[in-house]
């Protein structure tokens, strides 16, 4: 089997999406230009914004139609993210609230990917 190691977003503008989530995570991308940035998030993937402009095959698809998950530890994580991330400018679409499975909230970036905050809650 192969191993994934990076998940790929299209971006308007690449230069914008990196000053989002360098300001969203906390530091800055492990390499940048005009078309493209990466992140590597503390699972050791990477995360990484490419200008749609210059992506063959060009994307079908637009930002928003599937979502980036972050699980943090416990339920308090999950309202304190909330908080850091909506006083960082993060457009939030989703507040903290309950769910079957956890507390969750949800953000979306500047071209409308959406990032889940999560906690699982054992039963």
């Amino acid at each position: 089997m192969i191993a994934s190691n990076s998940i790929l977003l299209y971006v308007t503008d690449a230069p914008a999406s990196a000053r989002f989530y360098a300001k969203l995570l906390g530091k800055e991308p492990v390499e940048a230009s005009e078309t493209f940035a990466m992140f590597i998030l503390p699972s050791g993937l990477g995360l990484g914004l490419w200008g749609k402009a210059g992506v063959e095959p060009a994307p079908a698809a637009a930002g928003g139609g599937s979502e980036i998950g972050f699980k943090v530890a416990a339920t308090d994580m999950v309202d304190a993210t909330h908080t850091d991330w909506q006083a960082k400018g993060a457009n939030i679409v989703m507040a903290p609230t309950d769910l079957d499975f956890g507390r969750s909230f949800v953000a979306a970036d500047p071209d409308g990917h959406r990032l889940r905050v999560y906690t699982v809650t054992e039963v």
